[in-house]
Parts: structure tokens; sequence; C-alpha cells
């Protein structure tokens, strides 16, 4: 089939829309991430070594408690904007289903889903645990506390809040979104997986090369589980789970276990 001189074919015109359209999706949300993480990374280890370092998530954004409050909430929802955006860019592919039955995101299952998502994140949290210990241990993790210093009768359900907009950003955009768009563009299964896994790596960089090289392993889990099921939804409970678990636990148990 011949096209005119310089028009592209309409193929490859809907390639060329669909790298940019993941670019844009990523440099608004966990590409962007990865690149502050790994530039957070080089200057704590132009400043010492990474024993010394604190990672601090979900840290407060004000003295005040109403502004503080308010800033975190604003924080959440903003975040959840790019999940909207890959969820919207997806459903305008009208010769697929909707994003939501697309990913595995339609609770068709409920049952089996939070089932097979407790039996993850346990499978996840306990290694992870070990993980982190070595880790430390070793020199190559930074210290991570999960909660903020000022705490307030709102700071647990905002945890938990917090929780489930991790999830759902990071396993709805680089599981299911990202891994759906490169197996259009006919990339392979495992470069497929390693690149979602080492996207989820790279933006845990700030807590240190243990931290990374945790999650780029729970990335070829929950990769490849995505692969073999379809299904993103039980990721998401799994990880809502393993970070319900360390920013509660945290908030409960740091005194009590001289971690504060």
């Amino acid at each position: 089939m011949s096209t005119a001189p310089g028009r592209i074919p309409a193929d490859e015109g809907v390639r060329r829309r669909t790298r940019a359209e993941v670019w844009i999706v990523l440099g608004l949300s966990l590409g962007q991430s990865a690149v502050y993480a790994a530039v957070s990374l080089i200057a704590q280890l132009t400043q010492g070594p990474l024993r010394d370092a604190t990672a601090t998530l979900n840290r407060s954004q004000s003295d005040r408690q109403w502004l503080d409050l308010t800033l975190q909430l604003l924080g959440i929802g903003f975040a959840l904007v790019p999940v909207a955006l890959a969820l919207y860019l997806l459903s305008l592919d009208r010769d697929q289903p909707g994003p939501l039955r697309r990913l595995g995101l339609d609770g068709s299952r409920p049952a089996r889903d939070v089932m097979w998502g407790a039996l993850l994140a346990l499978g996840i949290g306990l290694p992870g645990l070990g993980l982190y210990a070595i880790g430390r241990s070793l020199g190559v993790t930074a210290q991570i506390v999960p909660v903020p210093d000022s705490t307030y009768w709102w700071t647990i359900p905002l945890l938990v809040l917090a929780a489930v907009q991790n999830a759902a950003l990071e396993e709805i955009v680089v599981v299911g979104y990202l891994m759906t768009r490169l197996r259009e563009f006919r990339w392979g299964q495992w470069t497929v997986l390693l690149t979602s896994a080492s996207l989820r790596g790279a933006y845990h960089l700030y807590q240190g090369f243990g931290q990374a090289a945790g999650n780029f392993v729970m990335g070829l889990v929950f990769g490849y589980w995505f692969q073999r099921t379809g299904r993103v939804l039980p990721l998401v409970i799994a990880h809502t789970v393993l970070d319900v678990a360390t920013f509660v636990g945290y908030a409960l148990l740091a005194e009590k276990l001289g971690l504060r």
C-alpha cells in the first residue's frame, strides 16, 4: 500500500502518538518520580553513606494542623490525576473493552481478588522486611520513616488514604497501563516485564539501593501476575495492605519499639 510523499502511514502515526502518550503519562507521574529519586540518591551519596540517610514518607507539609491536613489531602488527590489520565487514554481505544475491564479493575470477582491480594501481600511483605534489615546492615539502604513527626487524630485515616493512593498510582500506571501499552509496541514479554520492574525500582532509589532492588523484585512478581491473569485489582489490594501495615503499624508501634 503506497502513501503520499511525506505522509505518515496510519499505523506508524498511531504508534508515534502512543509513544508520546506514554512519555507524557510517565512524565506527569512515576517517570518524574524516578528522575527525582535518582537525583536524591546522588545528592545523598555526595554527603555521606546511605546508612546515615533518612527517607521520610508522608512527611508533614505545615506546622499548622489544618493546613497540614489540607495540603496532604490535596497531594493525595492530585497524585491520582495520572491514574485518571491513564484510564481515560485507554478508554479511547475503541476496539478494546473499557479500561476497568481491560485492566482487571472491574470488581467482577471480589472474593478471589481480595484473597489473592492478601496472599501477594504476605508473600512480598515478609521477605521485604528481611531485605530492609539486610540493606540497613550492609549500609545500602536509608532508614525509612513512614510517618511524620507530628501526629493528630486524623493521621491514621490519612495514612490509609495515602496507602490507597500509592497502590492505585503504582499498580494502575506502572503495571496495568504501561505494560498494556508496551505490548502494543510488540515488545517481548520479558522486555515489557523488565521495563515495568525497572521503573518501579528506579522511583524508589531515594530509599537506597537495597529498597530499589527489593521493589524491582516486587515489580517482577506483580508484572508477571498481570501477564498471567490480566488483573490489576489484586495488585492494588496487595500494595494497599503492605502500605497500611507499614504506615499504621509504624505510627502505632514505633515508640514502643524504640524506633522514634
